[in-house]
Formats: C-alpha cells, structure tokens, sequence
C-alpha cells in the first residue's frame, strides 16, 4: 500500500539504508519456496524496525507472528548483548526455514521459537519485555494487546503492524469482515489506553509505535 506517488516512494527507498546481504537470501528463498511471500517485512520496513530497535536497544523482544524470520532478524540487529528474542508462530511448517536462517545470523543462540497458538504460549513467558512486534493474525490484535501489557517495562514499545490494513480501516466494513473488524477496536484500544502512548505512521500498510507510560 503506497501513500505518496509511486516515484516518491522509490526515492525514499533509495535513500534508506540497504538490508544485509543475509536478508537478501532469506527474501530470495521465501519467494522461491514459501506461500504468500509478500507477507515479508520487506528491505524498508526492515530498516524501520532495525532503527528503532537499535534506538529502544532492548533486552528482551517479544515477537508475535514470525513468517520466515526477517523482522525477527531486523529486531535482533539493536538487541542487547545478552539480550533474547522470543518469537511466536502458529505454523509449524516454517520452523526450519526460520531456525536455519536464525543459526546463520549473529543471533542464533539468542533466538527462541515457539510453535502454536500465540493466546496460550504468552501468559507462560515469565519475563518482562522492552520491545514486542506484533504482526500475526488480526482478529487476535486487541488480545494480544491485552495479554502483552502487563509483561512490558515501563518505556517499552509495542509495535503494531498492518494496522491500516490496505486503507480498510477508512472504508465501509462488511459485516463478515472479521480482521478490519479486529483493527478498527485495536486502534481505537491503541489511542485510548491511559498506560501507553500511541502514534499511528502511514509507512507501507500501517505501523503503530507505542510507548508504555
């Protein structure tokens, strides 16, 4: 989803930092072998979120939603020393792909993964976060919102994907349109909330940063 015209958008991209050559293959071998690779983060949001973590520099990140691994790999690049990422995905197909670019990065050891539904495996995660990317399945947004709040540090960051949802979020909604749905009561959630503060950026299909107060 573009906001600018297209030749914008591609200046923009030309002048944001280039993704690592690792990054490049794991994009590659998505397309090649993986369902729906246009899921992928993809090279600029990439930078977003490896600018911002290395800006949080957080000790603990908690992912919600892996895919192939690349927004797990961008998270990792402002991880702290001994830091951890926890990522979460409801595919168990994918773990290997994950796993096998997890072990060719720096962070392989510092990766966890976890296979199943994201609503029963977060309230067993004994340990506070300062970073939390969410980017899994919409109807759950506002749940996972409600489950990750109480095990993030004050000062923390959620950040949100997909929350503009292809412009649905401004569009009438039909009625068995359960993700627009899901977005519309999280950004509302996101922007109301007196323990977090929120802004909304229109970088391709939406990305929420919120600060945990």
């Amino acid at each position: 989803m573009h906001f600018i015209p297209e030749d914008l958008d591609t200046y923009v991209v030309n002048h944001t930092q280039k993704e690592p050559e690792l990054l490049q293959q794991l994009t590659r071998e998505t397309y090649q072998k993986i369902l729906q690779p246009r899921m992928l983060s993809g090279p600029y949001q990439g930078r977003v979120l490896s600018i911002l973590s290395k800006l949080i520099h957080p000790k603990n990140i908690l992912e919600i939603g892996t895919y192939t691994g690349y927004s797990a790999l961008c998270l990792m690049e402002g991880i702290q020393k001994n830091g951890e990422l926890h990522t979460i995905d409801i595919n168990e197909e994918l773990e290997d792909f994950q796993r096998k670019y997890f072990d060719l990065s720096p962070y392989g050891k510092q990766i966890y993964q976890y296979i199943g539904d994201a609503t029963k495996i977060i309230p067993d995660l004994d340990m506070k976060f300062d970073l939390i990317f969410i980017d899994a399945d919409k109807p759950n947004y506002p749940a996972y919102f409600e489950l990750i709040i109480g095990k993030m540090n004050s000062g923390g960051v959620i950040l949100s994907d997909n929350v503009l949802w292809s412009g649905k979020v401004v569009e009438k909604v039909n009625e068995d349109d359960l993700s627009t749905k899901a977005l519309l009561k999280y950004n509302a959630l996101l922007v109301e909330d007196h323990r977090i503060e929120t802004v909304l950026l229109p970088i391709r299909d939406g990305l929420t940063i919120s600060r945990v107060l």
